[in-house]
Formats: structure tokens, C-alpha cells, sequence
């Protein structure tokens, strides 16, 4: 019986980096040895086990066999006479075939230590075709470690896969999972690149695949290209390290782009209104949580409007804050400012970066938002207890009244078409 420590502890080692888990392969062990040394079987599909004192995941070494389409049609066989090499020839990328023994003695019989060196990622064997997840982790990892590049040829084989059907096979559940994963990593543009660059991102979002190619005025996004300004705009949510519900909001903030009809680009007048159903629909198709589901729902639609703040009358930024449940829920009304300040300063192009440019509309509606919630309802409400009709009338002349203190200024001239 010998263990081996492998997977992304001896990856990130290798790269220098700090390592959170470790996990390990048994070799020439039964279950019942391992029960007999104090071990916890926790594994559903095969043998995996909880150290007694760790609680570190040990698997027996396995080998599996494709009986079904998607990434849970598989057949696992555990036995004391699997070897080392058989387990790790059935592993993803060769960076992830890597086994080290307990006397620091490194396994690599596919030279993934010559693939870390080259900051490639490379399939280990054609069995990677056999899971359609296994393109969605190389394209998380692309997001975690933005200088890897895709081997060709490990780039041909999933747009094969692709072309086959089997990312179709993928459920809701786990296409969130890995997308979400791929969003709190370092460079989340890099996940979009590999996914667009074999094929997957058009199956899996496609109301988000077909942005790129879509032109926007060169005045306000230097970049242009709709679908680039998707990249920057989610990578300074990553620079800023902001929570996923931000992250995602800023990654589908612009949907409506891409059914503006033609003939009207670059402008895109009313795409705010035109991407909300969309935004709807992709978090219904990937069973994307309420609270990441309704961020990115109420940035598609208000992001305009937060843009324009410094110009909107104080009664029409009220008018913000009760459609966006301001008053009851200001917590995500933050959030709706920061995918909007990402969405401002995510655009850099050849003729300039917006990167540092000041964003004064948050600290404008913070600071009118907190006069607003302020306003004491309940008594304005007592006070009408026998005209209840003219309560939501005068709470909100009295928040306008609070907003115009707190801003120092009359109501100036509205955008007609915020209200």
C-alpha cells in the first residue's frame, strides 16, 4: 500500500504557489484496509476516503469506462492491482499527472512538469473526450492561470467534442458550477476566450457568444468590439475583487447588444430594456441562484440609468431606488453600482483606457440613497392613517425632499426616457 500525493497540490508546488488542498491515490489497497486504518468512506461512484486525523480526500487508484453520453456515463473499477500510471493516464491535463510519493519522489509519465515549464495545457490521452466537463475545467483553469495557453491539439479535440454533441450533455447545475468557479478566478476573460475559441461558449450561452463582432461608438468604448468590452469589463470586477453576484451581473450587463438589429449600430439605444428577457433567459436554462439572478436582471436593465445619475432629477432618482427595492434591500443596490462603476471603467482601447477615470455617480446615489432611506414612512404613514391613498404620494415627495438637501440642488432638466 503506498500513497501518492497528486492532482493541483503537486501542480501549484511546482508553480511556486500556495497550496489549499492536497489530494491523494492509494495504490495495492482494498476498501476494508483502508476502513481498517481508521478511514471514512464518503465516495458515491468509487472509493474515496477521509483521513482520520486530515480529513484529506484519499481515492483508490481507479480506472473508468465511457458507457453513456455526459460526464456521468462512466464505469469505475477499483482494485489493489491498478497501478500508479493506469489512474493517472485517465486524469485531464498533463499539469494534473503529476504523482508525488510520500519521500518527495515525483511521477510524471507524461511530462507535465515539461507542460508547466511551457505554460501549456495539454490533454493526457483521447480519453479526455470522454467528459464534457473537462472543457469547462480547462477553461476555469485558463481563467486561474492567465499565461497557460491551450495546446492545438487539445484545442481541436474539444471543438470536436463540441461539434459531437457532448457538451450538450452537460446539466444546468454543473455549467454554473464551473462558469461561476471560472468568475472568481484571477482573469475571467481567459475562460471566455477558450470556451469561444473551441466552439462551447455558443452552445452553452449563446445570447453571450454572439456579442463579439459587435460594434459600439469608438467615443465611449474605445475597444469597440462589444464582446471585448465583455472580457474587460469582468476582469476589473475580478481586479477589484468583488463577490460573484457582481462578477456575473457585470459579465451579462449588455446582452440587449446583441439583438440590436443591424442597420443601427454601433449605436444601441434601448438594449437595456431588450437584454433584460435575456439575462432571464440564461439563468433559467443554467438554474443560476435568486441572488446572482436578480443583480444581474436589475444591472441589465438600470445600468443606463445609474450611468446617467449626475443628470437625472432628484424625484426620477427615487423613482431608481423604489423600482430597484432600494429602501428594502440597499445592500444590493451597491452591488448594482459597482457592476455598473466595472461596466464604466472596463473599456480600453486603442485610443485610451477608461480604467482610471473618476466614477461620481456612486458616491452621488450613496449619498442620495441614505437621505432617502432616512425618511421616517411609518410616521408620514401614521400621520394619513385616515387617507392611506396619499401615503405613497407623500413618502416619496418626502424622499425627494431629503435627496435635493442632501444633494444641494433643484430639480434639473430629466431624461424623458428614465421614467
Amino acid at each position: 500500500m503506498k500513497t501518492y500525493v497528486v492532482g493541483g497540490a503537486v501542480r501549484d508546488e511546482l508553480l511556486g504557489l500556495p497550496v489549499k488542498d492536497h489530494d491523494h491515490v492509494v495504490v495495492g489497497a482494498t476498501p476494508e484496509q483502508m476502513v481498517a486504518q481508521g478511514f471514512r468512506a464518503v465516495g458515491k461512484d468509487f472509493p474515496v476516503f477521509l483521513h482520520p486525523a486530515t480529513q484529506e480526500e484519499y481515492a483508490l487508484a481507479r480506472t473508468e469506462r465511457k458507457t453513456a453520453p455526459g460526464y456521468k456515463g462512466f464505469v469505475f473499477h477499483t482494485a489493489a492491482d491498478v497501478t500508479l500510471e493506469q489512474d493517472l493516464v485517465r486524469r485531464d491535463l498533463t499539469v494534473n499527472a503529476i504523482a508525488r510519493a510520500e519521500d518527495g519522489t515525483l511521477t510524471d509519465p507524461f511530462d507535465g512538469q515539461g507542460d508547466i515549464a511551457r505554460r501549456v495545457f495539454r490533454h493526457v490521452s483521447d480519453a479526455f473526450a470522454e467528459d464534457p466537463v473537462r472543457i469547462l475545467r480547462v477553461a476555469r483553469f485558463a481563467a486561474r492561470y492567465p499565461e497557460f495557453t491551450v495546446a492545438p491539439e487539445t484545442n481541436a479535440l474539444m471543438r470536436r467534442m463540441v461539434d459531437e454533441g457532448e457538451v450538450d450533455a452537460l446539466v444546468p447545475e454543473r455549467v454554473w458550477q464551473e462558469l461561476s468557479r471560472g468568475l472568481m478566478e484571477q482573469k475571467p476573460s481567459r475562460m471566455l476566450q477558450v470556451l469561444r475559441d473551441c466552439g462551447a461558449l455558443a452552445r452553452i450561452v449563446p445570447e453571450l457568444d454572439c456579442l463579439w463582432g459587435v460594434p459600439q461608438p469608438e467615443k465611449w468604448h474605445p475597444e469597440v468590439d462589444t464582446g471585448i468590452h465583455m472580457e474587460q469589463v469582468v476582469d476589473y470586477a475580478a481586479s477589484q475583487e468583488l463577490e460573484l453576484p457582481v462578477r456575473f451581473a457585470a459579465l451579462l450587463h449588455d446582452l440587449g447588444k446583441g439583438v440590436t438589429p443591424a442597420d443601427k449600430w454601433p449605436a444601441h439605444h434601448g438594449h437595456e430594456g431588450l437584454g433584460v428577457a435575456l439575462v432571464k433567459e440564461v439563468c433559467a436554462r443554467l438554474k443560476v441562484p435568486t441572488e446572482c439572478r436578480d443583480l444581474a436582471v436589475l444591472t441589465a436593465r438600470e445600468h443606463g440609468n445609474v450611468a446617467r445619475a449626475l443628470e437625472l432629477r432628484c424625484r426620477t432618482v427615487v423613482k431608481l431606488f423604489e423600482r430597484a427595492d432600494a429602501f428594502r434591500k440597499p445592500a444590493r443596490f451597491l452591488q448594482l453600482l459597482q457592476a455598473t462603476e466595472c461596466d464604466a471603467r472596463g473599456r480600453i482601447g486603442p485610443s485610451g483606457s477608461f480604467a482610471d477615470t473618476p466614477f461620481p455617480q456612486r458616491a452621488h446615489l450613496e449619498k442620495a440613497l441614505a437621505a432617502a432611506r432616512a425618511v421616517n414612512a411609518g410616521e408620514i404613514a401614521l400621520g394619513l392613517a385616515e387617507q392611506p391613498q396619499r401615503i405613497p404620494d407623500m413618502v416619496r415627495n418626502a424622499r425627494v425632499r431629503a435627496v435635493q438637501a442632501a444633494l444641494a440642488r433643484g430639480d434639473e432638466p430629466d431624461d424623458d426616457s428614465v421614467d
